[in-house]
C-alpha cells in the first residue's frame, strides 16, 4: 500500500506538473540564474549554499543555465511516465495477442514464435538505441535542423516496443499452452466454441495475472532505461527535461554543487522502488500458492 500510495503521488504530480508550477511560479525552461543577477557566480555555480535553494526557488536551480530544478523535476517526471507507459501499453497489446495466439495454436506457429523470439533476446537493446538515435535523426531530419520532439518520443517508444513485448509473450504462451488442455477448455470444445470465445471468453481472463505483474514491473526498467540514454546523449533532448540529462550534467558539476546531482538521483530511486515493490506486492496478491 506504500508503493501504491507513492506510484498514485508520482502519477498526480506528473499530470498536475503545469498547475503545479503555474502556483509555484516557475517555468521548466526560464533561464532564471541568467535573467536575475546574483543567482549565478561568473563560473555559473549557484552562489546561494545547497545549489541555490532560496524561498523563491525550494531545490535550487541548474549551474550553466539556472533553470528551476523543481520544475525540472516535475516535467522530467512526465517525460518518463509518458515514454514508459506509451511503451508498456504497446508492449501489452502485442504481447497478449502473440503469446495467446501462439500458445493455443501451437505447431509450426509456435516454432517460428520461439525463433523470432530468441533472435530478438539476442539483440542488446540499449546499444541498438544508442545506434538507431544518430541514423533517425540524419534520414528523416534534414541537415542543419533539430529533430521533432514527438519523434524522439515515437522512436524510443517503438524500439522499448520492439523488444519489451518477447518476455511477456513467452510468459503467456506457457502459461495457454497449459491452460488449452483444462477440462474447462474442454468442455467449451464439447459445446462448439469457436476459437475466438475460447481464447477471448476461456483463456484471456485466466492470464491477465501475469499481464498486470509484467506491466508493473516493466514500467520502472523502461523508466531507468530512458534516463540511462538520455544521460549517454541520444534520448530526449534540449529543452523537454528529462531527468537522465538532469543527472548527466550534475555529473560534471558534482564536486562544485553536488545537490543537482542529488535531487534527480533520489526521485529516480524512489520512483523505480515504488514501482517493483507495487510489481511484488501484484505478485504476490495475484499468486495463489502465496496464500498457502
Amino acid at each position: 500500500m506504500a508503493a501504491l500510495a507513492v506510484v498514485l503521488l508520482c502519477a498526480v504530480l506528473a499530470l498536475a506538473a503545469p498547475l503545479i508550477a503555474a502556483l509555484y511560479g516557475k517555468d521548466a525552461t526560464e533561464h532564471y540564474g541568467q535573467n536575475t543577477p546574483g543567482l549565478l557566480s561568473p563560473e555559473g555555480l549557484p552562489v546561494l549554499p545547497g545549489g541555490g535553494i532560496s524561498a523563491d526557488h525550494w531545490f535550487g536551480i541548474e549551474p550553466g543555465l539556472g533553470r528551476d530544478v523543481l520544475a525540472q523535476l516535475l516535467y522530467g517526471m512526465r517525460t518518463s511516465l509518458l515514454v514508459a507507459l506509451a511503451s508498456v501499453a504497446v508492449i501489452a497489446v502485442v504481447g497478449i495477442v502473440l503469446g495467446v495466439t501462439v500458445g493455443y495454436l501451437s505447431g509450426i506457429a509456435d516454432r517460428a514464435f520461439t525463433f523470432v523470439c530468441n533472435v530478438l533476446l539476442a539483440f542488446p537493446t540499449l546499444l541498438l538505441l544508442l545506434a538507431l538515435g544518430p541514423v533517425v535523426e540524419t534520414r528523416f531530419v534534414d541537415p542543419g535542423e533539430n529533430e521533432p520532439v514527438w519523434m524522439q518520443f515515437t522512436v524510443l517508444i517503438l524500439v522499448f516496443a520492439a523488444f519489451g513485448w518477447v518476455p511477456l509473450a513467452m510468459v503467456l504462451r506457457t502459461a495457454v499452452r497449459s491452460l488449452r488442455e483444462r477440462e474447462f477448455i474442454e468442455a467449451a470444445r464439447a459445446l462448439g466454441a469457436s476459437r475466438r470465445h475460447i481464447v477471448f471468453r476461456e483463456l484471456l481472463p485466466n492470464v491477465w495475472a501475469p499481464v498486470l505483474v509484467h506491466i508493473t514491473l516493466a514500467v520502472p526498467g523502461i523508466v531507468t532505461a530512458e534516463a540511462a540514454l538520455s544521460f549517454l546523449g541520444v534520448g530526449i533532448d534540449e529543452p523537454v527535461p528529462d531527468w537522465g540529462r538532469m543527472i548527466s550534467r550534475g555529473s560534471e558539476v558534482f564536486y562544485d554543487d553536488p545537490t543537482y546531482m542529488v535531487f534527480p538521483g533520489v526521485a529516480i530511486l524512489v520512483f523505480v522502488l515504488a514501482f517493483n515493490l507495487l510489481g511484488d506486492a501484484v505478485r504476490d496478491a495475484l499468486d495463489p500458492r502465496t496464500a498457502r
